[in-house]
C-alpha cells in the first residue's frame, strides 16, 4: 500500500514545492497571467478566492486524500502554477493528477512536461503506485488534448460527474497510465522535453 507524504520534487528545471499559505501571493499572480479564473470549465481561482483554495488544498491534505505543490519555473525563479495528486486510494495503490494550471506565458511549453513527467516518476518509481490517473472537463479541449500528448489512455466519460465552481455539472474526461504502460511514457516525456530544450 502506497504511503503518500508532502516531498519537494525537482528535475527538469523545475521543482515541486508542498503547497503553503504563503505562496498566496505567486499563485494570485500566476493566475492573473491571462485571467485563467475566466475559464470557466477550470479550477483556476480569482484573485480573491486564492486563500480559500490554498485552505481546500491544505484540508485534503491532512484528511489524507490530496497532495498538493506550487510549480517553481527555476531558470526565471517564478511560480509559474500549481498542481496536486488526488483522489488518492492508497489501498489500491492509485493517485489523480489534477488541479493543474499554469500562467499564460508557460502554457504549450516545457513546464507541464516537466511537471507531469516528476509526478509519474514519485507515482511509480517512488511510490509504487499501480496507475496514475487524469481527468478533465468535457469542454476543457485544451486539456483533454494535453493529457493525450503525454501518452495517457482515455477510459471513457463520467456523464454529470463533478459540479464546476459556477454550480453547473461537467462530464469528466478519464484517463489513465498503467505501471505496464510507464516505461513507454516515460521515454516518450524524457524525449519531448530533450525537443523541447533543442529548440
Amino acid at each position: 500500500m502506497i504511503k503518500v507524504q508532502p516531498t519537494t520534487l525537482e528535475g527538469y528545471g523545475m521543482r515541486l514545492e508542498p503547497l503553503a499559505p504563503d505562496h498566496h501571493d505567486a499563485l494570485e499572480a500566476a493566475a492573473a497571467d491571462g485571467k485563467l479564473w475566466e475559464l470557466w470549465f477550470t479550477s483556476v481561482p480569482a484573485p480573491d478566492k486564492v486563500a480559500a483554495y490554498i485552505a481546500t488544498a491544505l484540508d485534503g491534505l491532512a484528511k489524507g486524500h490530496m497532495l498538493p505543490w506550487v510549480v517553481w519555473e527555476l531558470e526565471t525563479g517564478t511560480v509559474a502554477g500549481t498542481t496536486r495528486y488526488h483522489d488518492i486510494v492508497a489501498e489500491i495503490d492509485r493517485v489523480e493528477i489534477g488541479y493543474t494550471w499554469y500562467a499564460k506565458r508557460w502554457q504549450r511549453t516545457h513546464v507541464n512536461t516537466a511537471c507531469k513527467l516528476l509526478l509519474f516518476e514519485h507515482a511509480f518509481d517512488a511510490l509504487g503506485c499501480k496507475v496514475v490517473g487524469l481527468r478533465t472537463d468535457n469542454f476543457n479541449l485544451v486539456s483533454q488534448r494535453a493529457i493525450e500528448r503525454l501518452g495517457a489512455k482515455r477510459d471513457g466519460i463520467l456523464r454529470h460527474h463533478q459540479a464546476r465552481r459556477d454550480g453547473t455539472v461537467r462530464d469528466s474526461y478519464m484517463y489513465t497510465v498503467l505501471l505496464t504502460e510507464w516505461p513507454d511514457v516515460k521515454r516518450h516525456l524524457r524525449l519531448r522535453l530533450e525537443r523541447h530544450q533543442g529548440e
